[in-house]
């Protein structure tokens, strides 16, 4: 284990660590959070509503489903914010983040690995709490590693390869459970191994800054509380970073949430293509979406590194991301959603390469790196939850899916917009 005295890493989010991090360092960060994503997305998008259909019959699934991501989405919301500041205040001689890190890999890789033995709605629910709740643990260590330890004139690049890790981790997992991997129960203990060999390097190898016992302010009860709120009047900056994070991915989610039932309704993908199934349309705009992260993000996390701008890009991508609902609102056709699914990776893909990097340039604490990232990340989970509420009105009662698309259209432009309100970043 490297350990790092809490000395000699800076922690001031404007101004971060002197020395660059290793392209070692990145690669570990990377396939760590790889290994989280996965892990939360392949039961997602294959496992749970297989495994719930089992269980709870088809007249029941929805609402079972419901309840199990339900559950899963409450324990993210809570897990991010409460182990990061409690991680923030660790006076571990292995370091502030490296105990919580090891802890969530252990319990989230055991939890998913337990899902495959589960043969009730209450048991899937339990296991998925806890697999999420394991999870997100290692994803607050992970997500405060880099204003912990990386500067700001590398950001762009550390936040392009740690973020295009939410497309790859799709890929990656559903290929895995999908492809490589047959049967239920097989899945999940595959998964469950994934987290542990691609998480546990960066729990071990690398840089652990330690926080020293007299550093550590002392504890009250009250003042910890009340931390979880952050003033927008007084961090407006931290506000409208949140706010524009919000929005962009309630944009992403909603885009994405109903291409199943796009590609059922309007595409008619099994008509054109017979003997291949709507899942199968699916996986491939999945590839080409992750096709067009892959493209933009590094590249534009270089980009926003060099030029020392952010608040270009973030708009440049939400004016991306705007072209393929309105491609899909006018022109439901297979080619026309093909297109739509790498421009939507390539807009989204720009956005993730600068959006942790402008994050941790407005955090409000010096020292409360993963409570307030936390916090942020709050901003990506929760629209998640939002976006089938949202949707499901539209598709159903208020326009079909072409007024869905222009809907995420409009809502992606005004969340790339808001960046400009931020003044202490260019």
């Amino acid at each position: 284990m490297t350990e790092v005295p809490a000395a000699e890493v800076a922690s001031s989010s404007s101004a971060g660590p002197g020395a660059k991090v290793s392209a070692g360092w990145i690669a570990m960060v990377s396939l760590a959070n790889l290994a989280v994503l996965a892990g939360l997305y392949a039961p997602l998008q294959v496992l749970l509503p297989v495994q719930v259909e089992n269980i709870a019959g088809a007249a029941g699934k929805v609402a079972a489903l419901g309840w199990v991501t339900g559950f899963g989405s409450a324990a993210a919301l809570i897990t991010q914010p409460l182990v990061g500041a409690f991680s923030d205040r660790t006076t571990s001689r292995f370091g502030r983040r490296r105990p919580w890190a090891l802890g969530g890999t252990v319990i989230g890789a055991a939890a998913v690995a337990a899902l495959a033995g589960q043969r009730t709605v209450a048991g899937v629910i339990v296991f998925w709490f806890l697999a999420q709740a394991g999870l997100n643990v290692v994803q607050a260590a992970i997500t405060a590693a880099v204003p912990d330890q990386v500067p700001v004139r590398q950001r762009g690049v550390a936040s392009g390869w740690v973020s295009l890790q939410q497309a790859l981790g799709v890929v990656v997992g559903v290929a895995l459970v999908a492809v490589l991997v047959t049967g239920l129960a097989s899945g999940y203990v595959a998964l469950a191994v994934l987290v542990v060999v691609l998480a546990l390097p960066f729990v071990f190898f690398t840089r652990a800054p330690r926080l020293a016992p007299g550093d550590r302010p002392p504890l009250r009860w009250g003042e910890f509380a009340r931390s979880f709120w952050i003033s927008p009047r007084r961090y407006p900056d931290f506000a409208w970073a949140w706010g524009t994070r919000f929005l962009i991915v309630l944009s992403e989610s909603m885009a994405i949430g109903y291409l199943l039932y796009f590609l059922q309704d309007q595409v008619h993908y099994t008509r054109l293509f017979p003997g291949q199934t709507t899942e199968d349309g699916v996986f491939i705009l999945i590839i080409a979406y992750a096709a067009g992260v892959l493209l933009s993000a590094v590249t534009g996390g270089i980009a926003s590194d060099r030029s020392g701008r952010r608040k270009p890009l973030v708009i440049t991508s939400g004016l991306v991301m705007a072209v393929p609902g309105v491609l899909l609102a006018l022109w439901p056709t297979w080619t026309v959603t093909l297109i739509g699914a790498v421009l939507l990776g390539i807009g989204f893909g720009a956005y993730l390469a600068v959006d942790l990097a402008l994050v941790t340039q407005v955090l409000p604490s010096e020292t409360g790196h993963a409570k307030d990232l936390g916090i942020i990340n709050i901003a990506s989970t929760a629209p998640q939850v939002i976006a089938p509420a949202i949707a499901a009105p539209i598709v159903t009662s208020l326009g079909g899916y072409p007024a869905l698309y222009l809907t995420v259209a409009v809502i992606g432009v005004v969340g790339s917009l808001l960046v400009l309100k931020i003044r202490s970043v260019a």
